[in-house]
């Protein structure tokens, strides 16, 4: 065979694209495999060349061609496979190669049928019957030659147009749907050229116009189509592939010749067309092509003062840069006072021998010829960050995350107190190179190495204790980033404690002093220097530390113990508190008396009485400077009677004796101890502990150096054991929001201490019927009562012998001085318990939280307003009550 009257087998499937409209791939790929490989398979009608690389046809099979005055068309070729090579413009269709068929005759309706599918089309319970039917030779007239609709009836006619009609529909449909596609038309009026890119200047929708073509139509009739949609366009129309990129919209080749099919150009379905004038967009000139695709580079810095989230030591940004920028052109762009840029090797992570450093000789490669994509990172350090790299290797000597920056604010001089530098350091960085840097950078005199230190300035703006200057940045346990004061004063040596304190125990009035002393210093020796940085002088003061809610708390009682000795380190608050502490062993009680209960009127309110005893705060007064609590003569049951010293080695009964040599106890004729009853008081001057066992020592009850105690009086003697609970019950008055006077009533809870039972004791103790009593438990500091549920009468033997839940558990945590409200169900079958001054104190409370929350708006607003002139201050978050609940072990 002539080897010129063969083809390349890879132009092969383009020649038959072309003629056939429609690809190998597409077409006959899934039936009959690979273009190469079908030739193969078919020796007796293909001939491959000695290199496999061309193809022809045998001799008998050569096809032949003939031009006719629409242009060229391929001849049919003998059929194979069901595969026909001729390109009619009928659809196509699979034939039987011996040229007989088949066609399945049902009712009106005639179809062609396989072979292979007559077996399955009549069989099962669908098919009754079968008929054959073979054409036979009929002699028809002369005058029906030539026309086929001779002796058809009109019925039968017009039901065979009908299916014609159907028929040429649906190929239409399939016509269209396997020669159309969808373009998508993005206009230039809607994009604005920015940043690299194109983007929407609406939404994405807004900005796109979809259109439907058949791909067999030229790109004359394509531009055509856009003119009709775009009826205001004026000037030229150039159409460009677009494609839609991380920076954007990027411009690729302009679609030319008029004369070419969609489907030579290469449009496929759902292409992006850009529909622009070819020069500009929006007046800025847009350049096109691959060697111009816009590339999104992250950039890593270090993380500045304030910048970064939590943990982070670096500040991400995004840029884009077009492919074919020039390395140094993004140098200057992004370090332009000059500096390092690294390219990160291994994608996200950050560990130094991952970094290259791109040098000099890369500044004329292009972006692209970096190997710079999408998504790519890359680490941008000033010029003075030379000493994190290695430039001989060209990796970092250092872990970028240990590299960061460390703000410093100069207190030093007033008129640069809003000056801040930026310090370069690592986490082995000593202090005293970050203080000489910020010197420098400050250019202040040098002599001031000597007199000043670093100090770390908090997020409300305080300065806190110096750093010692030979701590490195690890040993300090300084964040990156955090922002350091340059003050004056040297820094306390490693033997040296830098303390706060304040004078008194009102830290609004009292301004918080500093001061540095040695660590073998004595408390003493440490309060006397405070006394005299305050000016104050004399004996009667002693040292406390400062609680977790920032209260005067614990006394430093050892005088002559050190610092050191007693864990006080750098940071901590002390305070210095009037008054002396009572020697070693020694407790100084606040004792608090309650008059009678007897002495009450009639019908006075209960409900903040505890015990018989209603405590009016607002009638207490302690003076500034820690003072006891004076009594202001009012008409209240609860009233100050003194201080005592007494051996923590004493017992109850001592106290109660002790107690009584008071003078305002001595109102009172009180036969023996066992006649009164002891509290210790909560910070509301509320009683909170019962004080049980007269022969108990105090220490065993830890009382602590705080402790407050009230002394109640009794009409009768009182020896109340580890299992009795003492309660206070009061009866509600009926058709009246009120109560009686409250009582005592002592329950034993050694056997159980359940719901069923105290009900049984309330009702004994009134003598009512259990089942014509509601009691509830009052909540004073909530002005609620939480009903004690009855419903353990109605459940089962069965699981009545289960343990139930015990009153001194959640939800009810009942304990000793509890007010239990009764009500009697005989004489007022109403179950609310709360009172007018209940609604009272609820209204007090909710006015307070709106104040609250209108005090920290103006708040916020405030801080709003300056947040440009003043440090970020981090707000706490609103303190709320903390109520901890523990069982009662005895």
């Amino acid at each position: 065979m002539e080897e010129s009257k063969q083809i390349p087998v890879d132009q092969l499937g383009q020649k038959l694209l072309e003629k056939k409209g429609m690809s190998w791939n597409k077409k006959y790929r899934k039936q009959y495999g690979a273009l190469r490989k079908y030739l193969q398979n078919h020796p007796h009608i293909f001939q491959f060349s000695p290199d496999e690389n061309k193809v022809g046809l045998k001799e008998k099979h050569k096809l032949l061609f003939k031009s006719d005055s629409q242009g060229q068309g391929l001849q049919s070729l003998p059929q194979k496979n069901d595969v026909q090579w001729h390109s009619e413009k009928k659809p196509t269709r699979l034939r039987d190669s011996s040229g007989r068929h088949w066609f399945d005759l049902n009712d009106s309706k005639v179809q062609p049928i396989k072979e292979m599918d007559i077996e399955k089309q009549f069989q099962g319970k669908e098919s009754a019957y079968m008929l054959f039917y073979r054409k036979s030779q009929l002699k028809r007239p002369p005058e029906a030659r030539g026309n086929p609709r001779y002796q058809i009836p009109e019925r039968l006619l017009n039901e065979m147009n009908a299916a014609n009609t159907e028929l040429q529909k649906k190929r239409a449909e399939w016509d269209s749907a396997n020669n159309g596609i969808d373009l998508h038309l993005h206009l230039s009026s809607c994009y604005k050229f920015h940043n690299g890119a194109l983007h929407p200047s609406l939404t994405w929708k807004e900005g796109v116009a979809d259109l439907t073509i058949d791909r067999r139509k030229t790109l004359g009739d394509l531009r055509q189509s856009v003119f009709q949609m775009l009826e205001s366009w004026e000037g030229d129309m150039i159409l460009s592939i677009a494609k839609p990129l991380p920076a954007g919209l990027h411009l690729y080749q302009t679609l030319d010749g008029d004369e070419l099919t969609l489907d030579c150009i290469g449009l496929a379905d759902g292409a992006d067309i850009f529909v622009w004038n070819g020069k500009e967009v929006g007046g800025t000139k847009v350049m096109t092509g691959a060697d111009h695709e816009p590339v999104v580079i992250n950039v890593l810095r270090l993380a500045e003062y304030n910048e970064g989230g939590k943990g982070q030591h670096f500040t991400e940004s995004q840029h884009v840069f077009s492919c074919s920028a020039k390395l140094g052109d993004l140098r200057r762009a992004l370090a332009p006072s000059g500096g390092i840029i690294l390219k990160n090797g291994s994608g996200a992570d950050k560990e130094a021998k991952n970094w290259e450093v791109f040098l000099e000789e890369d500044m004329k490669e292009t972006v692209k010829g970096v190997g710079l994509m999408d998504g790519c990172s890359v680490l941008i350090l000033d010029s003075h960050d030379q000493s994190f790299v290695n430039m001989s290797s060209g990796n970092l000597t250092a872990f970028t995350y240990d590299i960061s920056w460390l703000q410093v604010k100069n207190f030093c001089r007033t008129q640069d107190e809003e000056k801040h530098v930026k310090i370069t350091a690592t986490i082995e960085t000593v202090m005293s190179d970050i203080k000489m840097k910020a010197i420098r950078e400050f250019q202040l005199e040098e002599e001031l190495a000597n007199d000043s230190c670093l100090r770390p300035v908090s997020g409300n703006g305080k300065l806190l204790s110096p750093v010692p200057e030979d701590y490195t940045v690890k040993e300090a346990e300084l964040k990156m980033g955090s922002l350091l004061g340059l003050c004056h004063g040297k820094a306390p040596t490693s033997t040296q404690l830098f303390l706060y304190f304040i004078v008194g125990s009102d830290q609004n009035t009292s301004p918080e002093m500093e001061i540095v002393v040695e660590e073998t210093a004595s408390v003493k020796e440490c309060l006397n220097l405070m006394l005299e940085k305050s000016g104050l002088s004399g004996d009667n003061w002693h040292l406390r530390r400062i609680d977790w809610c920032y209260e005067a708390g614990e006394a430093l009682s050892q005088e002559n113990a050190t610092l050191k000795e007693l864990n006080v380190c750098s940071g901590d608050t002390l305070v210095v508190t009037e008054g002396k502490l009572p020697a070693k062993g020694f407790l100084k009680i606040p004792i608090w008396w309650f008059k009678s209960s007897s002495h009450r009127k009639h019908g006075e309110n209960t409900q903040d009485q505890v015990n018989g005893m209603t405590c009016k705060m607002d009638a207490l007064q302690v003076s500034p400077a820690g003072d006891s609590p004076e009594y202001i003569h009012t008409d209240m049951d609860l009233c100050y009677a003194g201080n005592i010293e007494i051996a923590g080695e004493a017992s109850l009964e001592d106290l109660k004796m002790q107690a009584m040599t008071l003078l305002c106890c001595q109102e009172q004729i009180v036969p023996l101890p066992s006649f009164l009853r002891a509290w210790t008081v909560d910070d509301s001057k509320r009683p909170a502990k019962l004080l049980r066992n007269n022969k108990q020592q105090l220490n065993d009850y830890k009382l602590g150096a705080r402790v407050e105690i009230c002394i109640e009086p009794l009409q009768k003697e009182e020896h109340l054991g580890p299992h009795e609970l003492l309660l206070r019950v009061q009866m509600g008055i009926p058709g009246e929001r009120d109560y009686y006077d409250s009582t005592d009533l002592v329950w034993d809870i050694s056997k159980e201490c359940t719901t069923w039972a105290l009900r049984q004791q309330v009702a004994s103790h009134y003598c009512l019927p259990v089942d014509k009593i509601e009691i509830a438990k009052y909540f004073p500091e909530r002005f609620e009562w939480l009903p004690i549920s009855s419903w353990t009468q109605q459940i089962s033997k069965r699981k009545r012998k289960k343990k139930q839940e015990s009153l001194q558990s959640a939800p009810y945590h009942l304990k000793d001085g509890d007010i239990i409200g009764v009500k009697n169900l005989l004489l007022d079958d109403t179950k609310d318990f709360s009172t007018v001054r209940d609604d009272v104190g609820k209204e007090k409370q909710r006015q307070l939280v709106l104040q609250k929350q209108k005090s920290r708006q103006a708040e916020r607003l405030h801080d709003h307003v300056f947040s440009e002139e003043k440090l970020n201050i981090k707000h706490r978050k609103p303190e709320v009550a903390l109520s901890i609940n523990v069982g009662v072990f005895r």
